[in-house]
Formats: structure tokens, C-alpha cells, sequence
């Protein structure tokens, strides 16, 4: 068959190339990609070599390329190597152990009062529109303001926010990013990283004058020590870009990516609307079969091999999740939406030392989202041709228009 280029972004504008992942996960499941103007890239296609990379992180470092596959400017990658993303332990390890209690199940399962008053007002605005883009116009504000709300940003902030992160996340699209497209990297980053440091001292400034009261996410993070000292309005920027922007992209894919898919598939969105306790399973096969991520990177620090291939030091290799994420060797008909799927080890949140910080959250967004979507709506039509995001990395939704009625 004929195999794409991997790298175009425009190869992911009509769908994932799941038929071309399928027949080299067969046949070449380490494949090299190259990249105009820049070294290539071993795609690692096979759930079990992906597991693999992801869990040696003394082979396979985050930090010495960062985490996408064209290579960075040196400020770039310099400011990248600050957020946990692309930390290699023991710097990860150090930074993550003060910053993960904040993020255990116990301490976000706290916030589902707010998370569900937050979603029925965004639900009732779209009631009252009738005709949504419901990418931007329902799903864009459950993340953004979640967030906005655990870190003290103020409301008027949080559009431009999201704005940045959007711009970060699906930098390769010109109508979402039409400055910088065609280059490595975005100016959001920079823009959301110095209002982040300014936020931080803003903080700060109130803290030292006395003022304590309301305690939030930001003030439990500045207070956390990293690498045996207090962090630094530098550091809790970076961390704010990799936080904010990891929590609107991935979180609004996975609920504009959810609901389209329970629109392709009516049988299933009708035994949802019977029995609802069936959410948190179907939520896990949203995101198995809509993953928000297509791979992240990984620079090898010595000569290794990845399912008999060898690969020299130096050399970059990509987690491809769309392809792992549908290995029929781990999925029994893995082109099948399923939420009866039992065990379903979908790889969309990460595995091993970077498996993702925020996913409680993200499991709470996503069932309380769809709960509250379907007691609200009796009835979500599709109006018009869904539009998906212009990225090799993100695999994400930019137009879903809906009629909702309740």
C-alpha cells in the first residue's frame, strides 16, 4: 500500500492514517521518517515498543531534544527542558514528587461540586444557542476555566489563556496560528510563560503582606520545593505553560473527539443515556480510540534497538499512541469503538516515569462533562462537516458543529 509522510501535517487533516499504521505495525513496525531540512525521526508503531521506550528513560531521554520531533532552537529547547514533560530523572523524579500530592485522586475528586457547576452553565449557554461550534463554544470552556479557577487566574485572563494555549498547541495550522505555522515553536509560549511569571509575583506580593486566605493551586506549587530550593517565578512559569496548556488542548480533544464519536456511533449513546455508570469506561475508550496526542519524542543517549532495529545515540524516536493505541496484538478489533473494552491499557496518558500528572482531573472533566451533556440534551445533531486541527502532533478537532436541544 501506499505509506504517507508522516511528518506533513496535512496527512492528519481528514483523519489518522490508522489503515498505513496498521499495515507497518505488520510489516515495518520501526520506521524512519524523514523531515525537510532536518534529521528524521524512528517511529516506533507497536504497543509493546512503545511501553519500552517510555520505560527507559536512561535510553530514551526526554530532555536532550525535548519532546517533538523537529529539532528546536536552543532558547526553546532550553525553556522546554524546565517543564516536567521533558525532565529526565532524577531531575524529574525531584520535581514530580513535591508537585504530585496536589494532583492525587483524593485532592481533585474535591473538586467535582465546582467542575459540574462550571459544566452546567457552559451546558446552558449552549442550550440557549441552539446551533453551537462545539469545539470552542462548549467544550474550549470546561478546561479553561477548571483551570483557570484551581490556579487563581483571574476571569477576564482566561481567554487570552486559552488563546495561548491553543496557538501552543496546534501551532502547525494557519488558521489557528497564522503568524508562525510554518516554524518550530510559537511566541504564545513566551507570552503565556511571562504572564505566568507575573502571576507569580503578584502572589507572592499578596502572600508577603499578609494575606493568606484562599490558599489555591498556585500558592501550593510556588511552595513546593524543587531540587532542594524553593521554586522561582521562572520555574512555576514553565511549569504554568506545560500545566495549562497540556489541560485545555488534550481535555477539549477529548470531550469534542468524545461526543463525535457517540454521534458515529447512536447505539452506544443510547445505552449510555440508559445506564450513565457506564461513563468512566467509555471515557477510557474516547481516549483510546480519539487519543488527543499523536506521540511524543524521545533522543536516544546511546546505540540501542527498538524491536530489532538498531538505532544510534543521537537518533530520535516518536511514541506513535495512535498507532499503539490500535495494535490488534493488545485490542481485540481495535478499529471498533467499545466501551465495554475490559482491560482497555490505552497508552494516552503516557506510561512509566512520564505518565501524566493531571490525569484525575482529566478523568473527572470527562465524566462529569458527559453525565451532565446527556441528562441536559435529548437530542445532539450533527449540522455540518466536522474540521479537524492541521497537526502532526495533536489529533484534535477544530469545528464540530452541533444542534442541541434538550
Amino acid at each position: 500500500m501506499e505509506i504517507p509522510d508522516f511528518h506533513n501535517p496535512d496527512t492528519y487533516v481528514d483523519a489518522a492514517p490508522h489503515e498505513a499504521f496498521a499495515h507497518l505495525r505488520q510489516h515495518e513496525p520501526v520506521r524512519w521518517q524523514d523531515i525537510p531540512n532536518d534529521s528524521g525521526y524512528w517511529m516506533v508503531l507497536r504497543h509493546t515498543d512503545v511501553v519500552h521506550v517510555a520505560r527507559e528513560p536512561k535510553i530514551f531521554s526526554a530532555e536532550l531534544g525535548g519532546v517533538v520531533v523537529e529539532t528546536m532552537e536552543p532558547a526553546q529547547l532550553a525553556s522546554m527542558r524546565n517543564m516536567l514533560l521533558a525532565m529526565d530523572p532524577p531531575r524529574h523524579t525531584a520535581w514530580r514528587r513535591n508537585i504530585a500530592p496536589h494532583f492525587k485522586a483524593r485532592v481533585i475528586g474535591q473538586l467535582e461540586g465546582r467542575v459540574r457547576e462550571i459544566t452546567r452553565d457552559i451546558l446552558a449557554r449552549g442550550k440557549d444557542m441552539g446551533e453551537v461550534d462545539f469545539v470552542h463554544d462548549v467544550c474550549a470552556h470546561l478546561p479553561s476555566n477548571v483551570m483557570g479557577e484551581i490556579m487563581g487566574i483571574p476571569a477576564e485572563d482566561r481567554p487570552q489563556i486559552h488563546q495561548w494555549a491553543e496557538q501552543q498547541a496546534s501551532g502547525q495550522d494557519p488558521e489557528i496560528n497564522p503568524d508562525n505555522y510554518q516554524t518550530v515553536g510559537s511566541d504564545a509560549s513566551m507570552a503565556m510563560a511571562v504572564y505566568a511569571i507575573e502571576h507569580a509575583r503578584l502572589r507572592r506580593e499578596r502572600r508577603a503582606s499578609g494575606d493568606d486566605s484562599n490558599p489555591d493551586l498556585t500558592d501550593l506549587v510556588m511552595a513546593a520545593e524543587v531540587e532542594g530550593r524553593s521554586m522561582t517565578d521562572v520555574d512555576f512559569g514553565s511549569f504554568f505553560v506545560q500545566l495549562v496548556t497540556a489541560g485545555n488542548d488534550t481535555t477539549r480533544t477529548m470531550l469534542a473527539g468524545g461526543t463525535l464519536a457517540l454521534l458515529q456511533h447512536p447505539e452506544t449513546l443510547a445505552e449510555l443515556r440508559e445506564n450513565p455508570s457506564l461513563i468512566p469506561a467509555a471515557v477510557e475508550e474516547i481516549l483510546r480510540w480519539a487519543n488527543p496526542l499523536h506521540y511524543f519524542r524521545r533522543t536516544t543517549t546511546q546505540d540501542t534497538q527498538v524491536a530489532g532495529q538498531p538505532i544510534k545515540a543521537g537518533e530520535k524516536v516518536a511514541m506513535i499512541y495512535t498507532s499503539a493505541n490500535r495494535d490488534e496484538t493488545v485490542f481485540e478489533d481495535p478499529d471498533r469503538f467499545d466501551i465495554h473494552r475490559s482491560p482497555n491499557p490505552h497508552l494516552s496518558f503516557g506510561i512509566g516515569t512520564h505518565f501524566c500528572l493531571g490525569v484525575h482531573l482529566a478523568r473527572l472533566e470527562g465524566r462529569v462533562f458527559f453525565e451532565e451533556l446527556l441528562n441536559t440534551f435529548s437530542d445532539i445533531e450533527l449540522i455540518g462537516q466536522p474540521r479537524r486541527t492541521r497537526s502532526n502532533l495533536n489529533n484534535s478537532l477544530k469545528e464540530l458543529p452541533l444542534r442541541l436541544a434538550a
